[in-house]
């Protein structure tokens, strides 16, 4: 398999705008079937790779990792970070798993609790869900902002335009700091995502436990 091949088929262009159902159709599988792929086999290959990176980024200590991960609910989020990073050492890694803000969290920035959790130099930092949830979540659910309290000349239709602004300057910001970022959307469809969480229910049922976090996890407020 070639994997710059496949990444670049699944990289979501930087300029213009994007329809997801109609430009990213969840089939998609690069023209590899099912069958032809030794997945046990690439796992532990891509898993070695990270090790080794992680190995280098922890060495060097100077730039940090932050993956951003964002999926419709049932879509495996945990399962998938739990896979990919088992190799990885928890010394120099840690998951973010953002939920309901806190009373604390809503008497700061919105961003604030983002800022809390962003990986030091060295480190990969994961964000389970993220602060796009502020541009998503908040938006089809409008009774999620009056506890943010903000200030009425703010509460235009204006807010939302600004919010873009200010993530995209954030995000700039961290870069020229040493945090690259990359920004993952786990792309299932409908029938495939309610066959995920009803797979995991009942692999929770048999064995009567939950999803374990692979390392550090600071839950920091939107459900998964």
């Amino acid at each position: 398999m070639n994997l710059d091949k496949l990444v670049s088929q699944l990289r979501v262009p930087t300029k213009g705008k994007i329809n997801l159902a109609k430009d990213y159709d969840p089939r998609f599988t690069a023209g590899y079937d099912k069958d032809d792929l030794d997945a046990e086999k690439l796992l532990k290959k891509g898993i070695e790779e990270i090790a080794e990176y992680q190995e280098k980024l922890y060495a060097e200590n100077r730039q940090a990792l932050l993956i951003v991960i964002q999926a419709m609910d049932a879509a495996g989020k945990d399962s998938a970070i739990a896979h990919v990073f088992s190799g990885v050492n928890p010394a120099g890694f840690q998951v973010t798993s953002f939920k309901a803000p806190s009373a604390e969290e809503l008497d700061h920035d919105y961003l604030w609790r983002c800022n809390r959790a962003l990986p030091e130099r060295g480190r990969i930092g994961i964000f389970n869900r993220s602060h796009y949830e502020e541009l998503l979540a908040v938006r089809v659910h409008p009774s999620f902002l009056p506890p943010q309290r903000l200030p009425e000349r703010t509460l235009d239709d204006g807010l939302w335009k600004q919010r873009f602004e200010e993530i995209n300057n954030w995000e700039k910001y961290l870069v020229n700091q040493g945090i690259e970022i990359v920004k993952i959307y786990l792309n299932l469809s409908k029938k495939s995502s309610g066959s995920s969480s009803s797979s995991a229910s009942t692999r929770r049922r048999r064995t009567g436990s939950s999803t374990r976090p692979i390392s550090r996890s600071a839950s920091t407020g939107m459900s998964t």
